[in-house]
Order: structure tokens, then C-alpha cells, then sequence
């Protein structure tokens, strides 16, 4: 067993949330647990696929495996799972923290003044300009 694998009591928690087998018929020549311990290697260390160990597998078997269950949806049941159970163990604080000097918008998105040719839509009128239309002058009462 590497220093990253699953341990015995990991590995009794993980095993009832998989997905079972839906053919009969002749046995798996890797076990789930080394396969899904080569999974984790290669997500924790960031290596390419062919760089995962042979102890774990080959790497193409462990790439499948992670790709069928990404695709199926089934890493997101068994993370929803496995949350739920810590939720109803208490072990789970779901404080949100939201600090905003990692909020970051674009420039133009702060109200940034613009350069170049752009102007405002409309012109600034002073109170002392003159009145040109009638449609201008204030109504009398």
C-alpha cells in the first residue's frame, strides 16, 4: 500500500457507494480499489495518465474507469454521498466565507473612464446656457 492509498477503514466507507457490476461473468483482472487508488494518484500528483504506476494498473484501464464514471455522473453521487454522511454526523460546517479582495472585475467593468474618440451621449448643459426653442422655456402656470 503507497502513502496515499486508500486505507482499509477509507476503502469500508467508499466500497457500499460504487456502482455494482451489471454482467456476470468473468472477474475483473484489476480490483476496483487499486484502480481507484491510481485515480487518486494521478489527480493528487497532476502527472499524465501514462506516468500512473503500474502497481495501480495499466494506465489506460484507470483512465477508462475515471472517464465512464466522470461521464455517468457517478463521482458527483459519491461525493454528494459521502458528504451527506458526514452532514448527519455533524462533522461538515457549512460557514460560507466570501472575502472581497479576491473579487476582481475586468476594468471596464469598474466604471473605468474611456479614452479615445468616445464622448458622453450627451452634452453637459451649464445653467447660465441660453434657452433655443420654446419647447425648452419652463411651462407657466
Amino acid at each position: 500500500m503507497g502513502r496515499g492509498d486508500l486505507t482499509n477503514s477509507q476503502w469500508a466507507r467508499l466500497q457500499p457507494l460504487l456502482p455494482q457490476g451489471k454482467k456476470p461473468g468473468r472477474p475483473t483482472t484489476w480490483p476496483r480499489r487499486q484502480l481507484i487508488d491510481g485515480i487518486r494518484w494521478r489527480t493528487r500528483t497532476g502527472a499524465p495518465w501514462r506516468d500512473v504506476p503500474e502497481r495501480y494498473g495499466p494506465w489506460d484501464r484507470i483512465y477508462d474507469l475515471f472517464r465512464r464514471w466522470q461521464r455517468d455522473g457517478i463521482w458527483a453521487r459519491i461525493v454528494t454521498q459521502l458528504q451527506a454522511q458526514a452532514d448527519a454526523k455533524g462533522l461538515i460546517t457549512w460557514d460560507v466565507n466570501v472575502d472581497s479582495t479576491i473579487c476582481r472585475a475586468h476594468q471596464h467593468a469598474a466604471g473605468a473612464v474611456k479614452r479615445g474618440i468616445s464622448r458622453r451621449n450627451r452634452p453637459v448643459v451649464s445653467p447660465s446656457s441660453r434657452l433655443t426653442t420654446a419647447s425648452d422655456a419652463p411651462e407657466a402656470d
